[in-house]
């Protein structure tokens, strides 16, 4: 059924999480709740990784589990929690992951995010910075499931680098994180300051709490 999203455009447009306002870089103004909008960093192996080839992308159905393996092996080189990063797919499965519907929702939403962690392209170009997958390109993200996973491992480690020392309310470490890899690092900031999250935000952070049991385990075998 893969052409099944592609010649029903008015459909497509229902899938409203393909805008720019979820994933890796997108910050308030683009569905947050406050702040300004600002871009900043979301199959087959990563030619970087060194880790077993990952499944192929496809249009059936996609369960963020099968790519635990991947998860584990770069959560682990990007110093972050692999059931975070696990979580952070829950929360981004929310559309179908195939490349040829990617590529032709971008013909409608030329910001759109790309890959199973819907990174925007300058959320990618500045994780990658430095990195050992710099050489890739966003475009390739569709295509290549670990090179996302990859490149939002990297991303979450650069929110947790931002983090203050301290942080007004009741949030843990790896839900500011979260938030940062929805919102961007400026509004992490500022939640953390004390900020309240918008609709958009609450609602990632929600499903975030609602997926951690399931990441937990997805990534413990």
């Amino acid at each position: 059924m893969r052409g099944w999203w592609l010649v029903l455009p008015v459909a497509a447009l229902l899938v409203s999480g393909c805008t720019g306002g979820s994933g890796a870089g997108a910050e308030p103004g683009s569905g947050s709740g406050s702040g300004s909008a600002t871009g900043k960093p979301s199959a087959g192996a990563s030619a970087s990784a060194g880790v077993s080839p990952s499944p192929s992308a496809s249009a059936g159905a996609y369960d963020p589990a099968t790519y635990a393996p991947q998860v584990r092996t770069y959560a682990n080189k990007a110093g972050v929690s692999a059931q975070l990063l696990m979580a952070v797919l829950y929360n981004e499965d929310y559309k179908p992951h195939d490349p040829a519907f990617e590529r032709s929702w971008q013909k409608y939403k030329p910001d759109a995010a790309f890959g199973i962690a819907n990174m925007h392209r300058a959320a990618f170009d500045q994780t990658k910075r430095g990195r050992p997958f710099a050489s890739r390109k966003w475009e390739e993200l569709p295509d290549d499931r670990a090179l996302a996973v990859e490149a939002a491992a990297w991303y979450l480690h650069d929110m947790s680098a931002q983090l203050p020392a301290h942080w007004a309310g009741g949030y843990s470490r790896d839900e500011l994180m979260a938030l940062g890899y929805n919102a961007g690092g400026g509004n992490m900031a500022a939640f953390a300051r004390g900020a309240k999250p918008g609709s958009q935000a609450s609602d990632y952070l929600t499903r975030l709490r609602d997926n951690w049991k399931k990441a937990g385990a997805a990534v413990a075998g």
